[in-house]
């Protein structure tokens, strides 16, 4: 049973490309519990399989020259979310930086989510689950959500020193109307803003 599992897993893992960040939970309809960890630890034994944190795994990329290559921070964050079910957003000082409205990169791989706390470092880099109240995960894991957390991170004083109409200009319509829908869900000084950019 255990094999049968582990060639399962192995395939599914192959059809995947490399970097792929992911759970037992996966797996889960390949086997029990003890069955989906058991292969996964025999696949990490291998060296097929990374293991990054406990119940956190990957498909490592390897590169010719420098080899073993780090997985990028949003998949991490999210295969570790996924474990509890959670949902993660950038943090709002990676947002605005993503969207060109602050010239400052975040110094750490913050993503909130209303799951619980946890860190990871791999390599050297960190990858750190922030716990935030669910107000503050409007349009988690959308370009909408993003530019939400990007107006709240500049706050009702900085949002007047940026061009809401360069902002505007550069998001597609699609964005525009998740947007629009959200709007009413956040903080209520930052609607006049938001509904000018999604306009």
């Amino acid at each position: 049973m255990t094999a049968s599992t582990t060639n399962a897993i192995l395939k599914r893992i192959r059809a995947k490309h490399r970097g792929w960040v992911f759970t037992p939970r996966q797996f889960a309809h390949l086997g029990t519990r003890a069955a989906v960890d058991q292969a996964l630890s025999r696949l990490q034994r291998t060296g097929q399989i990374r293991r990054l944190d406990r119940g956190v795994y990957e498909f490592p990329k390897m590169h010719p020259k420098i080899g073993l290559l780090s997985p990028s921070p949003e998949a991490v964050a999210k295969a570790m979310a996924e474990r509890t079910g959670s949902r993660i957003s950038v943090s709002g000082a990676k947002a605005a930086n993503l969207l060109g409205l602050s010239t400052q990169v975040p110094m750490q791989n913050v993503f909130w989510t209303e799951g619980p706390s946890r860190t990871v470092r791999i390599g050297n880099q960190t990858v750190a689950l922030k716990h935030v109240a669910p107000s503050k995960m409007i349009g988690a894991g959308t370009e909408a959500g993003i530019v939400i957390q990007a107006v709240r991170s500049l706050g009702k004083e900085g949002i007047h020193e940026i061009s809401l109409h360069s902002l505007a200009k550069r998001l597609p319509l699609p964005v525009k109307r998740a947007l629009q829908r959200l709007v009413p869900a956040a903080p209520a000084w930052s609607q006049p803003a938001l509904n000018q950019i999604s306009a």
